[in-house]
């Protein structure tokens, strides 16, 4: 079994929903759910806040959480993820953002049980978009090959159905990825893209560099937390669990 420990990315200097890991969702931060779904996983050895923040750190220490400070000039999460990688060995590293509240050990399973594939060097997962979410730009849309290997991330509706007719639906990527230590190196060893820098959305390094990310379809959604919209969502739904 693959030796594999998750990277919780955490700031606070967020721009679309300020200070939002902190922001309270049913009387906790928003950390907190996310901590708490990603340490259910009995597929992972450690589960380790990475931040540059002293706020989210004590918040680590307070609930006894693994958290550990990381350099401010990171430009991405999967930077943050790298410099955790290089003191912690590990097979596979799991970066989920720390904005999804509503993971699950259900996706952790998913992309571990896809990077023991052969040649899987980088995985992640997508669900069925439903026609709002398509149209939304703050909704990540992935469209891949026959294989499964991403062909392109964007915030634009995703395949374009120019004709209008309905028949071929859509998917959203769900924010979790699983990398091996060689592709996290290689990541960071490479400029800032310009698909990357044009979507803001650090998966398309990898694709602009030739690397080719495996997608996977999980059976379970999520809602990224990016607006008030999306805190009042989740909120939502998690009153309806208690």
């Amino acid at each position: 079994m693959l030796r594999a420990v998750a990277v919780i990315p955490a700031r606070v200097a967020s721009t679309r929903l300020p200070r939002k890991m902190l922001r309270q969702i049913a009387g906790r931060p928003l950390l907190a759910h996310v901590y708490d779904a990603v340490r259910a996983s009995s597929r992972l050895e450690d589960v380790i806040v990475a931040t540059d923040a002293e706020e989210i750190l004590a918040l680590c220490q307070t609930h006894g959480w693994h958290g550990c400070m990381t350099s401010s000039a990171h430009r991405s999460g999967t930077e943050r993820v790298r410099e955790v990688a290089a003191s912690i060995a590990a097979d596979v590293y799991v970066n989920v953002q720390g904005d999804e509240p509503l993971v699950r050990p259900e996706h952790i399973a998913t992309l571990l049980d896809g990077m023991e594939r052969p040649g899987v060097e980088v995985a992640t997962l997508m669900f069925p978009a439903t026609p709002a979410e398509m149209a939304n730009p703050n909704v990540v849309k992935v469209v891949t090959d026959v294989e499964g290997r991403a062909l392109y991330f964007s915030r634009a509706p995703l395949p374009f159905d120019r004709d209008a007719a309905g028949d071929r639906r859509g998917n959203k990527h769900i924010g979790l990825y699983a990398y091996g230590k060689a592709a996290l190196d290689r990541f960071c060893s490479l400029p800032e893209s310009s698909l990357e820098r044009a979507e803001r959305l650090e998966q398309l390094r990898f694709l602009e560099n030739g690397i080719s990310i495996q997608v996977f379809e999980t059976s379970f959604d999520t809602i990224g937390v990016d607006t008030e919209e999306d805190l009042r969502r989740v909120e939502e739904l998690l009153a309806k669990q208690r």
